[in-house]
């Protein structure tokens, strides 16, 4: 029996046990022209006499930004708690408690629960007048407690992109990020996000120094950046770790573009020269709100911290 014959032979076995054949037109085109099934077909005659069960394809996984990211990081809880920062795995503490306090009305704001709605404002930058005051360690604390919120994702950024140290506060160590968005458009910024194992953070690190990291702040990319980060990122808050107000003119620069800036004022150590300079220098932002760093208490918790914080804020007023 010819190769052809058997392959005629098991398509009448194939279509009697209900497996869809070729028509009969088909067949008849294949008897008259058996030149044509060997040169064209027989690797159609192959598979039907293999008579092997063809699997279901699986439906196409959508990739979402977040998952496309360069990589997962993990951060050591250890390192974050000999550094002061709250634990999201520990009982509550006083620390964790006020900086409840302090991310209420900013997560009002951001989510459009304020007494008004606030452009861009889940866009809020962490700054001082001067560096010193503690910024970076405002900054992630405030996106860890919002993390460990239910209903709210935090992104945090590290823009203080001459002095960076965000990273290093998480025992992470430096990779590309920030400014490498910024100088190479082959870059997206969903390349150089960092997954964390603190469920719904997520890291922007400053990037890979550049001659002239601080002027990239200021940059036509950096305001195109922000205004994707807004928009793309809407559903999440995002935390700018901005360099100090009255060293730099980029962070005046950034804070135009912020619904909400936070400026980190030292107890003690900064003048109120210092912080009447700082406010008049982001004057155009919506939202501004001061938070009082290592103020003095009575005695040391039994946490074993041995500062506090204040907390104010104003709308439009730069006093």
């Amino acid at each position: 029996m010819s190769l052809i014959e058997q392959a005629a032979q098991r398509l009448e076995q194939l279509k009697k046990a209900g497996v869809e054949v070729p028509s009969s037109s088909q067949e008849e085109t294949a008897e008259s022209n058996p030149k044509r099934i060997d040169a064209a077909a027989t690797p159609v005659v192959a598979e039907v006499m293999s008579a092997k069960p063809v699997e279901p394809v699986p439906p196409p996984v959508i990739q979402t930004p977040e998952m496309s990211m360069s990589r997962r990081v993990d951060i050591s809880l250890d390192v974050l708690a000999a550094s002061g920062i709250i634990r999201p795995d520990t009982p509550r503490s006083r620390l964790s408690d006020e900086f409840r306090v302090i991310k209420r009305p900013l997560i009002d704001n951001a989510m459009g629960k304020g007494a008004s709605r606030i452009k861009d404002g889940n866009l809020i930058m962490v700054t001082s007048a001067l560096p010193g005051e503690g910024k970076t360690f405002t900054a992630l604390n405030l996106a860890v407690s919002i993390a460990m919120e239910m209903d709210n994702t935090v992104m945090l950024v590290d823009a203080d992109v001459a002095r960076p140290t965000l990273l290093s506060r998480m025992g992470l160590a430096p990779t590309k990020g920030l400014l490498d968005v910024l100088v190479d458009d082959s870059i997206s910024l969903s390349q150089v996000l960092l997954r964390t194992n603190i469920e719904k953070l997520t890291l922007l690190p400053s990037g890979t120094q550049h001659a002239r990291a601080t002027e990239l702040l200021a940059s036509d990319a950096m305001v195109r950046l922000l205004e994707e980060m807004s928009s793309r990122y809407s559903d999440r808050i995002i935390i700018f770790d901005s360099p100090p107000l009255l060293v730099t003119t980029e962070a005046r620069t950034l804070a135009t573009h912020m619904g909400q800036v936070v400026v980190v004022v030292k107890s003690e150590g900064t003048t109120h020269s210092d912080v009447k300079h700082a406010l008049a220098a982001i004057e155009s932002c919506p939202v501004r709100l001061m938070l009082l760093n290592q103020a003095k208490t009575a005695s040391k918790d039994e946490y074993g911290y041995g500062y506090g914080y204040g907390y104010g804020y104003g709308y439009g007023s730069s006093a």
